[in-house]
């Protein structure tokens, strides 16, 4: 039965039926060859329910926010501020490409909006500045990682939701991690890219005065991370009550403050917001009876008790789980990877000492990496777009940024103090 089931995924994701589709065609017609009685009821009672869910409300209001913010001017102020601060460094486009994305993940929860609002900006920078095409879409491909790592992110509101955890903690856990890929991320970039920008010892110095004006500039795209995490932390809302909030911070900066976003762009930013929605609850719900009946087949213990009694040794089994994880996000979309997953790795891991907040992060940045793995490389295809260059070319530029990220994500893997650290310091 384990075999027909994901044979027939399989076969599904082969021929190209999306995977939303493929997952309740798999399990549809396992239930009719094994004669189950009850199959309209419980697929469409998973269905409805898997999305009849508070918390999971916020995802599509994090969509909305991300998409307001990216068409009302902060993007662009964004990446002031931080060219106040690295004009003057080695790889400075490279590197504020970097930096401004982890602000905008901040923002949006969203890898491919990051790259395609901060890209779309610093990719032609570059590109007058001497970078090689490729080059600099690799640059904003990778940075644009940090989007889902960062919190707010919608992959850990999925999680929470899937491992039946916090998403306020699981939002704490992320800070250090990506924070932590930042920093690798600009390191790579003085590395590799200093030869195309050197250091401009003439750009002016970073005064208190230009730091000032930049922050001054920036300061209300700047804060809202700040109300969001602050809220949910001070026990103000809750955070789907905080994506809610998001929305309406984002709505009011943009057309009152910035003065950016028109009124009739708003029609467009809701349909576009409610089509990318859409998708994900889609999976989400399609996914819901998929992991029913695995549960109830018991498909996730009979998992778990064969990798344990394969392996022993727990830091092969956090290897393998990478190497799993990995392979999965150069096929499948991050939604997907996370409700099918983690219903078979958290038994395994929990078993082994994991704590599952660590698990959802290391699955997270895991298919934040796939994002940039083709064939299924969402960030590659963004960034070949604004640059106007091919998948082949970005792919190549892309590696050292590929192995850069895959060296952080093991060392969170194996030293996952390094993600509880700052919910533990914090009491959650």
């Amino acid at each position: 039965m384990i075999g027909m089931l994901f044979g027939i995924l399989a076969l599904m994701l082969i021929i190209g039926v999306p995977i939303a589709t493929s997952l309740g065609v798999a399990v549809v017609a396992v239930m009719i060859q094994t004669g189950s009685s009850n199959l309209y009821p419980v697929v469409a009672q998973r269905m409805f329910t898997s999305v009849d869910n508070f918390t999971l409300m916020a995802v599509p209001f994090f969509i909305l926010a991300g998409n307001l913010m990216g068409e009302g001017g902060i993007s662009k102020r964004l990446i002031g501020f931080v060219q106040t601060l690295l004009r003057r460094q080695p790889a400075a486009l490279a590197s504020i490409t970097t930096v401004a994305s982890a602000f905008f993940g901040a923002i949006s929860g969203s890898n491919p909006a990051t790259v395609a609002a901060i890209g779309g900006i610093t990719i032609p920078r570059m590109r007058e500045s001497g970078y090689p095409s490729d080059q600099a879409a690799a640059v904003a491909a990778s940075s644009g990682t940090l989007g889902v790592v960062i919190p707010p992110s919608i992959p850990m509101v999925t999680y929470a939701v899937t491992a039946s955890v916090s998403v306020g903690t699981m939002f704490l856990a992320g800070i250090v991690p990506g924070i932590l890929l930042a920093f690798a991320l600009v390191l790579t970039n003085r590395v590799i890219c200093k030869k195309y920008e050197p250091a401009d010892k003439d750009a002016p110095r970073m005064t208190f005065k230009a730091f000032a004006v930049s922050f001054k500039n920036a300061i209300f795209a700047l804060l809202m991370p700040v109300i969001i995490l602050g809220g949910i932390y001070g026990g103000i809302f809750t955070p789907t009550e905080a994506a809610a909030v998001s929305c309406v911070y984002a709505l009011i900066i943009s057309m009152f403050v910035f003065k950016e976003l028109k009124l009739n762009e708003l029609r467009g930013i809701f349909i576009k917001s409610a089509v990318s929605s859409a998708i994900v609850l889609f999976v989400v719900s399609l996914s819901a009876p998929f992991a029913w009946f695995m549960t109830n087949e018991g498909i996730p213990a009979a998992i778990a008790n064969g990798v344990l009694g394969a392996f022993s040794n727990k830091y092969i089994v956090f290897l393998m789980m990478n190497v799993i994880l990995l392979f999965l996000g150069c096929f499948l979309e991050t939604q997907s990877i996370i409700l099918l997953i983690t219903p078979i790795l958290l038994p395994i891991t929990v078993n082994l000492g994991m704590d599952p907040i660590a698990l959802g992060i290391i699955i997270i940045i895991n298919t934040s990496i796939g994002m940039i793995t083709p064939p299924m490389a969402v960030n590659l295809f963004v960034a070949s777009g604004i640059a106007k260059v091919s998948i082949e070319g970005i792919s190549k530029r892309i590696i050292p940024f590929l192995l850069v990220e895959i060296g952080v994500l093991l060392i969170l893997t194996y030293i996952p103090q390094v993600i509880l650290w700052l919910p533990s310091l914090m009491g959650v």
